[in-house]
């Protein structure tokens, strides 16, 4: 899967989770840039990646995510 349509998918997932039309991602977007992103909405985000795109995170994997580009490239390694 291109890294572009990763994208498009986690846009729309974002969007879903926090419930905002508003959001545009890009590879520096931290939980600073949203205003709900906390703890519990990381949990629910991860869990929404993870069914949309068909992958098990590991804590391992995700513990260490300092932005939305790391995240977008694990999903990409991940889904092959």
């Amino acid at each position: 899967m291109t890294r572009d349509r990763i994208y498009e998918k986690m846009t729309e997932i974002f969007r879903d989770v926090f419930d905002d039309e508003s959001i545009v991602l890009s590879d520096e977007t931290t939980a600073d840039d949203i205003e709900d992103w906390d703890s519990l909405e990381q949990i629910n985000l991860l869990m929404a990646i993870e069914n949309n795109f068909g992958i098990k995170f590991r804590l391992a994997d995700v513990s260490g995510l300092e932005n939305v580009g790391a995240m977008v490239d694990l999903v990409q390694r991940l889904v092959g």
